[in-house]
């Protein structure tokens, strides 16, 4: 399996999770904010291939630039209306992230550009802000935050993903690497309550 490395690990400053998944094609899932990112990423490769973004909150984006600047690389994610983001991708569209083929789906609810990124061979999810370890789920209260819609696209991942899922790595906190599938199940019971 690809090496997945959260880049964000130990920084004490605000900041969403930066994933280094290195393979056939090195991408940096999110770039987080408000620390150098670029010395983390040069301490594990020379080259980058791609940034994907799981949305375009400033936490997850903050250090886009510096990373473009340094790796001379272009971002994808759902909205290209966003200045973040380079280039598109859609609802269901197929990307390769380190040496696995992923499937993007678009998740609203916390936000409207959120995509979740799953790779159904190994078993990895990328939930970004949607779900997170122990039941808990995206900030709503936010602009474009929206309950319904967030219970919506929790209870859609809960239909394409397995539930042998091996891997949830998220936006914020540690990675889910024990029964993952059951998190994402009572995210959705939590944000009905």
């Amino acid at each position: 399996m690809a090496p997945i490395h959260n880049l964000a690990a130990g920084v004490q400053a605000f900041t969403a999770n930066a994933f280094l998944v290195q393979g056939d094609r090195t991408v940096l899932v999110d770039t987080g904010a408000n620390f150098d990112i670029v010395s983390r990423i040069e301490d594990r490769t020379d080259s980058l291939d791609a940034i994907v973004l799981t949305h375009t909150h400033p936490d997850h984006i903050g250090n886009v630039k510096a990373v473009k600047t340094a790796f001379d690389v272009e971002t994808w994610g759902s909205d290209t209306g966003q200045s973040a983001t380079d280039n598109p991708i859609a609802d269901e569209e197929r990307l390769t992230i380190g040496s696995h083929s992923y499937r993007a789906f678009h998740t609203p609810g916390h936000k409207n550009d959120h995509l979740c990124l799953y790779a159904a061979e190994p078993g990895i999810l990328f939930a970004g802000d949607l779900v997170f370890q122990n039941g808990s789920f995206g900030r709503t209260d936010l602009e474009e935050g929206d309950r319904a819609r967030l219970i919506e696209s929790i209870d859609r991942l809960c239909t394409v993903v397995s539930p042998d899922l091996s891997e949830m790595h998220v936006g914020h906190g540690q990675s889910v690497l024990t029964d993952p599938y059951a998190h994402i199940e009572l995210a959705g019971q939590m944000a009905r309550r």
